[in-house]
This record gives C-alpha cells, structure tokens and sequence, in this order.
C-alpha cells in the first residue's frame, strides 16, 4: 500500500524526486505518475516496495507498506488514491458501552464519520459508488447488517463529544448556562449539572472556563443531546479522577437508549467505562484495522500484550508493561529549596509548603482540579506573582518568579491548554520549534523528533493538528529549550497509550542525564506512577481555597490522594496497570478496609 500526503507533498521543492528515483518508471513503465493536483500518485499494482522515494522524497510525504498477510479482505473505505484505508467495522452493541482502543491515526475518526452518517464507505472502490444493498449484505447476520439498514435510510441521530475542547471557547461565546439552555429539549439541565458536579461553573463565561470545564461543558451538551449514536472522543482528558469515573458513571447509563462508543486512552478509565472492546492497530495515517470484540479486561490486555491470538496477528514488537512497586524516592543531590506560596484570586486562595527537589527528579503533582495545581505551576514559572513566599524560604517579597529571583533559573514550560494565537496556526512545526531553541534546532534533536513522531509532522502547519500531535509538539517545544528546571501540565492529555509511556519514559531519561529535575502535573495515574519519583499532593475545596503539600514517596502520596477521593486502585496480575476497584467491590472494601487506596 502507497500513501502519499497530499498537505505534505511539495512538487516545487521536491522536483517530482519520487517520479525521477522509482526504478518502474526508469524501466519505461509509469508507476509513479502526475494526478490532477499536479501532485504525484503512485500505481501500487506495479509498484515493487523497492522504498526509494520514500528516502528520496524531501518534505516525508510518501509512505510504502506491506499489509498484514492475515488481512485478506478488502477495505470498508478508502479515501482516495494512495490514501488512507480503514478495513473492517466494530460492533455497535445494545446495552453495552464499546470502547476503542488503539494509537492514534488508525482509523477512530473514520469509524465516528461513518456511524453518525457523515462518511459513506466505499468498499475501497474510487471509481464507483457502492450500492448501500451491497454493503449492507456485507455485514450479514451482525449487528452491523441492521445499524447500516437505518443509516441507509438517514434514520441515525448522532451525538458527538470532540476531543480538542481547546477549540470551543473560539466557537462558542456567553454563559455556560445559557448554551445549555439551548440544548436543553427534554428539562434534563439540572439533573445533568448535579450529576456532573458542575454547579460552581454553571453561570461562568465559557471564555473563562478551565480545561476540565471545557471538558464538562462538552459532555454535558452531547449527553443533553436526544441521539441513536452516541460517540465521545478522549471524555477524561482535563479531568481529575473523579470526575472521571463519575463521567463514566453519567455515559454509561446512555446504553438504555442508544449506541454509545468511546475513544480513551487512560485505560483505568476505559476499563471502568466500556464493557466491550475493539483494538484498532495498524500504520498511523496509512491505514488501520478494526479487531474483533473483546471482553474489556481481555481486550486491554491483549492490546498491552501487542498480540491477538484469534487473528495470529503481532502488531507491535513489544508488549506493554508497568512498574508493579511504587517506586522509592532515590535523589539525593539536592538542586533547590523551594519556598511555599500563598496567592489570593476573588473566591479562591493558595497556599502551599515549602520543600526541595533533587537533581534528575520528578516531582509529580496530583489533586482534584480546581484546587490549585496549575497556579502553583504558573508561580513557579514567573506566570503568576506570588502575594507572599513562606517566612522560612530563603526568598521573600513579591517578584515575578520567585525561583527566577532565587537563582536565576532557566524554566521550561509546557502548559496545560494548547492554544495558539493566529499568527502561530499558519507557522509549520519546524517554525513553531525553531523559535522555542537557540541551538541547531533540527541536527541536535533527531533522536527527540523520532521519540515524540515530530520528524513527519515537521511541514504541517500548527492549525491542522489534532490533539495529540499539538501535545507532542508542546511537549517538544518545552524540551528543545535551555533550561534548568522543567515544568509540564498535563502533558498526557490527548495522548494515545503508546505515546504517554513514551512521554514518561523520555521524562525520565531527560532529566535523569541531564540531571535537571522536572514537576509534572497529570490526573493519569498509570502516567504519574511511571514517571514521578516523589508526589506533593493538592487539597482543600475546588474553587474555593487549595492546600499543596510538601513532596513525599510516591506510594504515601498516592495512597493519601486516593484516600481523600475515596477510591481505590488495584494492579492486573498479568501486566501491572492500574485498575479502578468498582465502588462497593469486595476488592474496594477489603482495601479500604487495610487502608490500602494505592494499587499495591
């Protein structure tokens, strides 16, 4: 299969390389040929794989792979010529939550397309339409054939929650209560504010909103939709972990009325939400494979185990796995004292203790939101002014950055929203990257690009990112500069699975070579049990008053945090992530019984 990116293929740089190297057309033949666009295609029944334009080709527009040879039927859709494929459907199921579970850019967003009606799928057939008989007949004796019957005759209503709330309050303007409002046919407004916990939100400005009121504001208009299809794209990003297994608690309860399928890669989440699951593998951008359904319990762990048993289908090298100890805090070459805080807002107040961090450790930050976790990131990184620094700090006063004004800091800084100005959406990654390092951006950050998928999304511009790839391009923007001290927030948010260890496992080579410690705010336990050495742990009362601790041992801290949430965690035998206990579970109360909320 030949996939050519069409916003990444640049004729006028590259001087048609591909048509010049592929050794068909040397031969006489035209495998590589010039389209309409006045941008190649290429006729994969001739084309040998031989991979030279590939090599050749200057901006990385053009991809060769070979498909699974367990794959022997053809597409349910294709784009167009040398575009993305898609094979196989999942299976929409009564009374039942179907998760879907994969890397991102294999398929999740065609599959939304598809059921809500908005995708007509082809069969992979370009020159023709398919009659939807065909189709349908294609699915016989699933639940698929009656799903595609309705769809045909335009009878599907669909509901969709997106994934980049970033983007809402550029769409939307007023109160909160006032676009609900709207929305509001059946007088479920206040039944679903109560339920959502959203009450201290309700009569803000959606201009004002933070990410995890971004994110309860989306959820709560798809759930006040009246729909057949009900589809929710990343609904935990922003949250904390209540809100959300609450969350999961408010879609789940959607079954009884329609189709309800997710995309979630904080997989404690998707394995309390979903009860049946499909794996979506395959090439990101290339093409991707729906798998059969699982059990959810199963289907996690088939896809951490990289390998589907049924199907004798290896997709990936390695098999997923996690840390089953707490780690012990082992830094011990101190880097800095730094002062607690106190900053008053109009109805809310911070105040947090003083502690240390040690070179090449990371400080993970956990807490409820609403409490005061990116504001105590934002003061250490000069964004906020501290009203006053602890009296046994070694600083005091009001100054932009007390960590600056200690000693002069270089800070990185990755912050939780990825929003961009205008003159930033029409800059290409490599400009946007560029302007964050002073050194040989590109020559020095080869094997960084690589780490976080950056080296083919260097040509495109920020504005047509999705979520995850703005993600890694923050979150390389943060590395890329010189600093002594990084701060990230959030940097697991719209991440796949794969890319969050990745990240973790990055976060911790980084500051462990470079000996440069890091604080790290996340709500994905699995993510802050693999990255964090020590934990300070945020309370108090959201929107009103926050309390942050001093550092202690990620297994106190965690289990501190879980207590305060009043929910426990436990590790799968077979992998080691962390699942959530059922409230009420035997499990849920043994280990509350033992005082054990920390997976142990």
């Amino acid at each position: 299969m030949a996939v050519i990116n069409r916003e990444l293929c640049r004729p006028k740089v590259s001087s048609y390389a591909c048509m010049k190297v592929c050794p068909i057309n040397r031969s006489g033949k035209e495998c590589v040929t010039i389209f309409l666009d006045k941008k190649p295609v290429i006729d994969e029944a001739i084309c040998i794989g031989c991979g030279i334009c590939v090599k050749k080709c200057p901006t990385g527009a053009i991809s060769v792979v070979n498909l699974p040879e367990q794959l022997k039927e053809t597409p349910i859709h294709r784009y167009g010529k040398n575009m993305f494929s898609l094979f196989r459907l999942p299976v929409p199921r009564a009374k039942s939550v179907i998760g879907l579970i994969g890397p991102n850019g294999v398929g999740k967003t065609t599959v939304l397309n598809i059921f809500s009606g908005e995708l007509r799928p082809n069969a992979g057939l370009l020159d023709s339409e398919v009659a939807w008989n065909e189709l349908i007949k294609r699915f016989r004796g699933s639940e698929l054939q009656n799903y595609m019957k309705k769809l045909s005759m335009g009878g599907i209503k669909t509901a969709y929650k997106p994934q980049h709330v970033d983007m809402i309050p550029k769409m939307y303007k007023g109160k909160v209560s006032s676009l609900l409002g709207k929305l509001d046919k059946n007088k479920r407004l206040d039944s679903i504010v109560s339920s959502l916990e959203m009450n201290e939100m309700i009569n803000k400005n959606i201009s004002s909103l933070s990410g995890g009121e971004l994110q309860l504001f989306a959820i709560a208009a798809t759930l006040l939709k009246d729909a057949d299809f009900y589809f929710f794209d990343e609904p935990s990003s922003y949250l904390d972990v209540q809100e959300r297994l609450v969350v999961a608690r408010e879609i789940r309860k959607l079954v009884e009325k329609a189709v309800v399928m997710v995309i979630e890669h904080d997989l404690a989440v998707a394995d309390y939400l979903a009860d049946v699951t499909h794996i979506l593998y395959g090439k990101p951008g290339i093409f991707g494979v729906v798998s059969k359904p699982f059990g959810v319990l199963v289907g996690i762990n088939t896809y951490l185990d990289g390998y589907i048993k049924e199907e004798n289908m290896r997709f990936r090298t390695e098999s997923i796995t996690f840390n089953r100890r707490a780690k012990s805090a082992k830094k011990t070459k101190l880097f800095l004292d730094f002062p607690g805080f106190e900053k008053k807002f109009p109805g809310f107040s911070l105040k947090t203790e003083p502690g240390e961090i040690h070179h090449g450790e990371i400080i993970g930050i956990l807490g409820p939101n609403s409490i005061g976790k990116t504001t105590f990131v934002r003061l250490l990184a000069g964004k906020e002014k501290s009203d006053s620094t602890n009296k046994n700090s070694l600083v005091q006063g009001k100054i932009d950055s007390v960590l600056d004004g200690l000693k002069g800091l270089r800070l990185a800084y990755k912050p939780q929203r990825l929003v961009l100005g205008k003159s930033e959406e029409t800059r290409t990654v490599r400009e946007f990257l560029s302007s964050s390092s002073k050194s040989a951006f590109i020559k020095e950050n080869k094997r960084l690009l690589f780490f976080l998928g950056l080296e083919k999304l260097l040509e495109r511009r920020m504005g047509s990112l999705s979520g995850g790839e703005l993600q890694s391009v923050f979150i390389g923007s943060a590395l890329v500069q010189d600093y002594d001290l990084l701060l990230m927030d959030e940097p697991s948010a719209f991440l796949d699975v794969e890319q969050r260890l990745r990240v973790a496992k990055l976060l911790r080579t980084v500051t462990e070579s470079e000996e440069k410690p890091c604080f790290v705010v996340d709500h994905d336990l699995q993510f802050m049990d693999s990255v964090a050495d020590r934990v300070m742990v945020f309370g108090g009362e959201k929107g009103v008053h926050g309390h942050g601790e001093a550092p202690v041992e990620l297994e106190k801290g965690m289990n501190s945090f879980l207590k305060e949430l009043n929910v426990t965690f436990r590790r799968d035998p077979q992998t080691g992530r962390p699942r959530a206990n059922k409230p009420g579970s035997q499990k849920d109360t043994e280990q509350k019984r033992k005082g054990k909320y920390y997976y142990t």
